[in-house]
């Protein structure tokens, strides 16, 4: 039979992980993405023969994704690219599809912002949480098709951002390895590019 003090410690043990689980909930809820996430303007120009896209993201910008940043949560920022080429009795046929991924963290340190293009390593710091989501909500002259892969005809370009919750800090990841609540995509910006 246990002991009155083992049977409070264990109580007490099971009342420090609920209250621990509760906070990492709360950190980690999907209503931190809410806000407005939208392709604001897209369009390509062909330079050399290489297409570059042009966008305008609007990320969501909130006190939550702010703690979460500062409390050791890396977020993803995706912009989906396809290009294909529509087909009239059949599925439409995907000419390019990529991704381009960046990372967005916070430095305790150094008090600063940090956007990292996954790809190439490259970074830039920023001073505050609008500055970088900016920085993310601007691409220019990002490379996704060469002149090569078209061959007449009538192409639709499609852009959607997305957000995601990434690298956790490890006092975290043992607890919330099973969720990924934190997960929101645009809608799918589209044109036609007439070559």
């Amino acid at each position: 039979m246990p002991s009155f003090v083992a049977l409070l410690s264990r109580r007490l043990l099971v009342a420090c992980m609920t209250a621990i689980l509760v906070g990492a909930a709360s950190v980690l809820r999907a209503d931190a993405l809410d806000g407005v996430l939208e392709v604001r303007s897209a369009y390509v120009n062909v330079d050399s023969g290489v297409f570059l896209l042009h966008a305008r993201i609007q990320y969501p910008n909130n006190p939550d994704i702010r703690n979460a940043l500062r409390d050791g949560i890396t977020l993803s920022f995706d912009l989906d690219t396809r290009v294909e080429r529509p087909r009239r009795f059949w599925f439409d046929a995907e000419v390019v599809a990529l991704t381009l991924r960046r990372e967005l963290t916070f430095h305790a340190v150094s008090e600063r912002y940090i956007v990292r293009d996954v790809r190439s390593g490259d970074q830039q710091n920023f001073a505050t949480l609008e500055e970088a989501l900016t920085q993310l909500g601007t691409v220019d002259g990002w490379p996704i098709l060469v002149e090569p892969q078209l061959n007449g005809g009538s192409y639709q370009i499609s852009v959607r951002a997305g957000v995601r919750r990434g690298r956790l800090p490890s006092s975290l990841r043992a607890l919330m390895f099973w969720t990924d609540d934190w997960h929101r995509t645009s809608e799918w910006y589209s044109w036609s590019l007439p070559v």
